[in-house]
């Protein structure tokens, strides 16, 4: 895979506050660039929610209800987080859920494409049995140390993320091979499906 030839591509994750639907109060935006996590230029917003964090929430990624009351709120960032994202690829675990996510917080915004790192390893590695964001971490060892933050916060999440991304994208010679691989039917990006040429 010659990752130079990859267009513009956003690693994302986001934390809610545990409502449904819910307010985001942590979102990520990190590019790859030539195979590798680029944190120096990554995008990152906490949030205030107009709903409290629920206790359940927090007791995943570990925000507080205090941790968030001097942010800004979404509406005040909405903006920043829009221009960051702009049209590029967007790269995510279980992306069904951060696409929606985010396209619900930005209704005019649609990226290039989607993939999905959670589809992609049940086609690299289909006999694992579990593809959590954790088992793959444990199947695959990919290289953490740098990091930021700790799991379930969005930034490492992201992080992560692409490293599986990067790491199992070596595995297929071209882009379009990725992404028939990557990328869920019905979300931007996906190939279309070959038309039968005897069928008027």
């Amino acid at each position: 895979m010659n990752f130079a030839t990859w267009p513009a591509l956003l690693v994302v994750d986001v934390e809610g506050n545990g409502t449904n639907p819910p307010d985001l109060v942590e979102v990520a935006a990190l590019p790859v660039r030539d195979g590798r996590p680029d944190k120096s230029t990554a995008g990152w917003w906490l949030t205030r929610p107009n709903r409290p964090v629920t206790p359940f929430a927090t007791r995943v990624h570990g925000l507080t209800n205090d941790d968030l009351a001097k942010q800004p709120t979404w509406a005040e960032v909405a903006d920043q987080v829009r221009a960051f994202l702009g049209a590029a690829w967007i790269c995510a675990h279980n992306a069904h859920t951060d696409y929606r996510v985010l396209g619900a917080h930005l209704c005019d915004w649609r990226p290039a494409g989607v993939l999905d790192t959670l589809r992609l390893a049940k086609v690299t590695y289909p006999d694992l049995g579990k593809y959590s964001l954790d088992a793959l971490i444990e199947h695959v060892q990919p290289d953490l140390s740098e990091a930021p933050g700790a799991r379930h916060r969005a930034v490492f999440d992201a992080f992560a993320t692409a490293r599986l991304l990067t790491a199992m994208a070596s595995r297929f010679d071209t882009w379009d091979q990725l992404i028939a691989a990557a990328v869920p039917s019905g979300l931007p990006g996906a190939p279309e499906p070959e038309r039968d040429p005897t069928l008027w």
